[in-house]
């Protein structure tokens, strides 16, 4: 509970949950395991034509695992980014209307945290330079 966004929810509360892909199946998403690497606040929700802005502040340590285009989880809902402010720690997504409708990003506020989830291909490559520099 000390490192989700878990604590701040009651009995009853809505959570995201989504079947993990099987091998057997076409691959059509982001890689994402599941994992809370940190918890952020959502910053602000801008209504739009057809989807809707929604600013997410991440902690800083997880801001370089963020790439414009690339894959983030937030509360368990995998995203592309589609902003990176890396002055304020903070990503912007595009929520499309099934989105906002299906999942709990729908009526999440200013203020509200939410469980982050890092580009696993990211881990793994800045791991990996970590051990080749260390040779």
């Amino acid at each position: 509970l000390d490192k989700t966004s878990l604590g701040a929810l009651a009995a009853g509360s809505p959570v995201n949950l989504e079947r993990a892909m099987t091998a057997a199946t076409r691959f059509g998403g982001h890689v994402v395991q599941g994992h809370v690497d940190g918890v952020g606040t959502i910053a602000s929700r801008e209504p739009s034509e057809n989807w809707e802005w929604v600013r997410v502040n991440i902690p800083a340590d997880l801001m370089k695992y963020v790439v414009l285009k690339g894959s983030i989880t937030v509360d368990g809902v995998s995203l592309t980014v589609n902003e990176v402010d890396d002055a304020n720690n903070r990503i912007g997504l595009s929520l499309i209307p099934e989105t906002l409708r299906l999942t709990t990003l729908g009526t999440k506020q200013p203020g509200d945290p939410v469980n982050i989830e890092a580009d696993v291909m990211a881990k793994h490559i800045e791991r990996l330079l970590e051990a080749r520099s260390q040779k």
